[in-house]
C-alpha cells in the first residue's frame, strides 16, 4: 500500500478523535496523485464486532492499528518516503526567493538541491528571517504565508532564534503526537481508562515589528483550535481542565493543576510534563503548598490567590468538598520522607512522562526517588524547527532511549561528527558536501541533523548530535547525544562557553577598584536545589589591602546573569524554572589542584587546559571542598518578551 493512503486513513481516525469540527478544510500535498485534508470527519468507523466490544473500544483499537501499520510502513522504505518528501517541498515552493537565489529554478530532485542549495546555520538565514519578521509578505522562504515564527530554545546574539512555520506544520505535528498512544498502548494496555496528570504551561509571546506571533512551539500547540476544542479522546484525558494550562500566570495556573491532579488522585494513571525539569519543580510546589491544597480539598473551596475567573470556573466545576482524601493528602504529605510521594499520593500510575535525555538525565536520580523507580518514559523528539520521530521502546531505560525518525516529517540529512574527550565536535573533513540521508547512516557513527521543512529551512543545522544504534526496519534509530557546544544548561536554557566567557568578563570589571584579578574559573549546573542553578567557581587573586566586599560579588553575579542570553534570563525573571546565579570563591592554588587531578586520570600536562564547565562528580566535590565564601545574585535579571530591537 502507498505511503499515503496509510497517511490519510490513520489521520482520518486521528482526527476524529482529536480535532475540532469548527476547522477550516486544508491541505497537505503529499504527492502527485494523493493529498490529505485536515478537516473533522462525521464517518464513523465500520461497524464494530458484537463480542462485547464497544464501538468506542472498536474505533480506538482500529486507530492504534492504523497508526502502528503506517509506522511499519514508511520505516520499511524511508529512502523512498524521503525522495517524494524532498520533492513535494521543493514543488511546493518551487517559487520562493531563496531556492531562486541558489540557482534551483525549479528543480526537485536530490541531486541538483545538493549540488546547489547550501548547508546553513541560523546565521546565515538571519537577514531573510528579519525581513519577514519585519512585514516582507514575499516568498522569501515559502511559498505558504508564514503563519508566525516559532521561538526556539537556542539563541542568536543572545536572543532566541525565529523559526518560521505555516499553517499546515500543526497537521504534520498532530500526526506525530496522534503516533505516541498507539506505541505507548502495546506495552501498557488500559490508559483509556484513566487520566494523565500533566503539568503543562504556556509562556510568554510577542509580536514581531510585522505583526507575526513570536511564541514556544508548545504554546502555539495549546493555544491552538486543535489543542483547545479537541472533542474527547481517552488518550488527551488530562486531570487538567485547559483553563489551568492556559493561565498566563505560573502561580496560579501550577496552583490549580495541582489542585486538580490531587483531587482526581484515583484516577490517575501517567504523570509528567514536557522536561524532568518541570515535573519535579511541580513535585517541589506540592512540598511547599500542600497544606493549602488539602484545605481546599477539604472544604470543596479555591483558595483565593487563585483570582483569574476562567480558572476558578473550570476547577470549581469539579471540586466538592472531600474530608477524607485531604487527611490522606496531610498524612502522605506531613511524613517526613517523599520517597515515593508519586506512587503514594496517585497509586494507579504507570509511568512518568518526561524528556530525560541530553541536559535533562542529570534529573533521573530525583525522579527515581520521588517516584519509587516508576518506568520515565521519553516518548518523542522534536524541536520548534520540526517535530522529527518517535520513541517505540518506551519502557526503556532513560540510558537505552532512541527514536526513530518519521520519514514523512521533513527531509532530513546527517553530517558525521567526532566528538573529542572534553565532548567538543569536530565535523568529517569531507565536509557539507558529504552529507549522507536518512537510509545512509553507518551504526554507531554520531552526526549532526540537518533538516529541511515545508515551513522553509533548505538544509539547516539544528545543532543536534545523534548516534546510530540501531534500526526499525531499514529506518535507523537514534540516541539524542546532546546540543552541540552546550556547557551549561537547568531547563530549556543553552549557554556556551563563549556566552559565559563573555559573561565573566563584563562581571570582573566590579573587581577592577579593588586591584583584584581573577586568576581562574571554571562552572557546573547544580540541579540538587529546586529549581536548578548556575555556579561559577572563581579563584581571586587580591593584590589590594581593602578587601572586596560581598555585594561586590553579588553584583558580579548579576552581571553574569544580565550578560547571559534571553532564554535563561527569561527562565529566571518570568518562568521562575532557574534559581539565582551563585559565584563560589575558591581557595588560591585550588585550579593548580585540578590540573593535577586531571593529569592523574591521564590527561596530558602539554595539553591541558582549564575546562569551562565540569560535570565529573568528584572534580565537582575537589573544588567545593575548597570553596572559601559563596554569593548569590539579589534579584532577577531584566527580561522582557521579544527581541531588544522590536522595542525601539
Amino acid at each position: 500500500m502507498d505511503y499515503t493512503q496509510h497517511l490519510t486513513s490513520i489521520f482520518l481516525l486521528y482526527k476524529h478523535h482529536l480535532l475540532p469540527s469548527s476547522l477550516p478544510t486544508t491541505t497537505i500535498s503529499l504527492s502527485k496523485h494523493h493529498s490529505l485534508s485536515l478537516y473533522t470527519t462525521t464517518t464513523m468507523p465500520e461497524e464494530a464486532p458484537d463480542n462485547g466490544v464497544t464501538t468506542t473500544d472498536y474505533a480506538l483499537t482500529d486507530k492504534n492499528k492504523k497508526a502502528l501499520e503506517f509506522i511499519e510502513d514508511v520505516t520499511s522504505r524511508p529512502d523512498q518516503v524521503q525522495q517524494q518528501i524532498l520533492t513535494e517541498i521543493l514543488t511546493q515552493n518551487a517559487t520562493v526567493e531563496y531556492l531562486h537565489r541558489h540557482g534551483l529554478s525549479g528543480h526537485t530532485d536530490r541531486e541538483t538541491f545538493k549540488k546547489l542549495v547550501p548547508v546553513v546555520t541560523y546565521e546565515d538565514l538571519h537577514n531573510d528571517i528579519t525581513r519577514i519578521a519585519n512585514g516582507d509578505k514575499s516568498a522569501i522562504l515559502s511559498s505558504h504565508p508564514i503563519s508566525e515564527f516559532l521561538t526556539s530554545s537556542g539563541t542568536s546574539g543572545g536572543e532566541r532564534k525565529l523559526m518560521p512555520t505555516i499553517d499546515a506544520e500543526l497537521g504534520r505535528r498532530s500526526l506525530l503526537y496522534s503516533l505516541l498512544m498507539p506505541v505507548m498502548n502495546q506495552f501498557v494496555p488500559g490508559l483509556d481508562k484513566g487520566k494523565g496528570m500533566y503539568f503543562l504551561f504556556i509562556k510568554s509571546e510577542a509580536k514581531t515589528p510585522g505583526g507575526l506571533l513570536a511564541r514556544p512551539v508548545l504554546t502555539s500547540y495549546y493555544k491552538s483550535t486543535h489543542f483547545k476544542e479537541r472533542p474527547y479522546d481517552p488518550y488527551t484525558n488530562y486531570t487538567s481542565p485547559n483553563e489551568t494550562i492556559l493561565c498566563p500566570d505560573s502561580y496560579q495556573s501550577m496552583y490549580s493543576q495541582m489542585l486538580c491532579g490531587l483531587y482526581l488522585n484515583k484516577e490517575v494513571l501517567r504523570v509528567g510534563a514536557v522536561f524532568a525539569s518541570g515535573f519535579i519543580r511541580a513535585i517541589r510546589f506540592l512540598e511547599k503548598h500542600w497544606s493549602l491544597l488539602s484545605r481546599d480539598i477539604r472544604t470543596g473551596s479555591l483558595n483565593p490567590v487563585v483570582t483569574d475567573p476562567s480558572v476558578r470556573e473550570s476547577v470549581m466545576k469539579m471540586l466538592k468538598p472531600d474530608p477524607n482524601l485531604a487527611d490522606f493528602i496531610e498524612l502522605e504529605c506531613s511524613k517526613k520522607s517523599w520517597q515515593g510521594i508519586i506512587t503514594r499520593l496517585w497509586p494507579n500510575t504507570k509511568y512518568v512522562d518526561v524528556i530525560v535525555t541530553g541536559s535533562m538525565a542529570q534529573y533521573i536520580p530525583t525522579l527515581d526517588y520521588y517516584s519509587n523507580g516508576l518506568p520515565l518514559v521519553c516518548t518523542m523528539y522534536a524541536s520548534s524547527e520540526c517535530y522529527f520521530g518517535v520513541n517505540l521502546n518506551p519502557l526503556c531505560s532513560p540510558s537505552e532511549v532512541a527514536y526513530t525518525i518519521i520519514p514523512t516529517m521533513a527531509y532530513f540529512e546527517f553530517l558525521l561528527v567526532h566528538r573529542t574527550a572534553n565532548g567538543a565536535t569536530i565535523e568529517s573533513e569531507k565536509g557539507n558536501s558529504q552529507l549522507v540521508d536518512l537510509a545512509d547512516v553507518k551504526l554507531g557513527q554520531e552526526y549532526e541533523l540537518v533538516v529541511t521543512t515545508y515551513a522553509g529551512l533548505y538544509r539547516y543545522r539544528v545543532g543536534d548530535i545523534l548516534k546510530v544504534v540501531g534500526f526499525k526496519n531499514k529506518a535507523p534509530q537514534f540516541s539524542f547525544i546532546c546540543r552541540k557546544n552546550v556547557a551549561l544548561s537547568i531547563d530549556s536554557d543553552k549557554t556556551d562557553e563563549v556566552e559565559l566567557h563573555k559573561a565573566v568578563e563584563n562581571a570582573v570589571n566590579h573587581l577592577v577598584p579593588f586591584s583584584a584579578t581573577l586568576t581562574e574559573y571554571t562552572s557546573y549546573a547544580d540541579t540538587t536545589t529546586i529549581p536548578g542553578h548556575y555556579v561559577i567557581f572563581w579563584e581571586v587573586n587580591e593584590n589590594g589591602s581593602t578587601p572586596i566586599p560581598a555585594w561586590v560579588f553579588e553584583d558580579c553575579c548579576l552581571t553574569i546573569e544580565e550578560s547571559l542570553n534571553s532564554v535563561y534570563r527569561q527562565g529566571r525573571a518570568s518562568d521562575k524554572s532557574i534559581g539565582a546565579l551563585e559565584i563560589k570563591v575558591v581557595e588560591n592554588g585550588t585550579f593548580d589542584k585540578l590540573m593535577d587531578f586531571a593529569i592523574s586520570l591521564g590527561a596530558s600536562i602539554n595539553q591541558y587546559k582549564t575546562p569551562r564547565c565540569v560535570k565529573y562528580k568528584p572534580i565537582v566535590e575537589l573544588l567545593n571542598a575548597k570553596v572559601v565564601s559563596s554569593y548569590f545574585s539579589p534579584k532577577c535579571p531584566k527580561w522582557f518578551p521579544g527581541h531588544k530591537q522590536w522595542t525601539g
